[in-house]
């Protein structure tokens, strides 16, 4: 039994570090009130999802499009928020969320320091968010 316990530990360990090793970047969808406090406190501490789950939802780069057609379908006034990874250390951690897919999680206030860029995320004229290239 303790062998398999070990080996299951493993492959999450590897399986982890392996979905942190394709995403350089991750993403935080919000709304551009939550931001500008978040400019303004010199972190963002989470939306009203965030803290109610205990740490800021993010998604990768194959999971953003569908986070915002999921949880922000139809809204205005949100931005698109690139996050340098590595620069999160061990409060970012990849677990299991919908559908068994690994999801970043950050268990603690997303530094201003680690944001790469924000851009806005508009609708187009069918109500869908239109992502900056290197996103969609």
């Amino acid at each position: 039994m303790a062998k398999i316990v070990l080996c299951e530990n493993r492959l999450k360990r590897e399986f982890a570090g392996a979905a942190k090793a394709v995403a350089a970047l991750v993403y935080k969808i919000c709304t551009a009130a939550n931001w500008r406090e978040a400019e303004q406190a010199g972190a963002f501490h989470g939306a009203g999802v965030d803290l109610t789950d205990g740490y800021i939802h993010l998604s990768a780069p194959g999971q953003v499009v569908e986070t915002a057609e999921r949880h922000f379908a139809g809204q205005r006034d949100l931005m698109l928020v690139a996050v340098d990874s590595a620069a999160l250390g061990a409060a970012l951690k990849w677990e299991a969320a919908r559908d068994g897919a690994l999801f970043p999680h950050l268990y603690g206030p997303l530094s201003l320091d680690a944001v790469v860029w924000t851009k806005p995320l508009p609708l187009d004229r069918d109500g869908r968010h239109v992502f900056p290239e290197p996103v969609s």
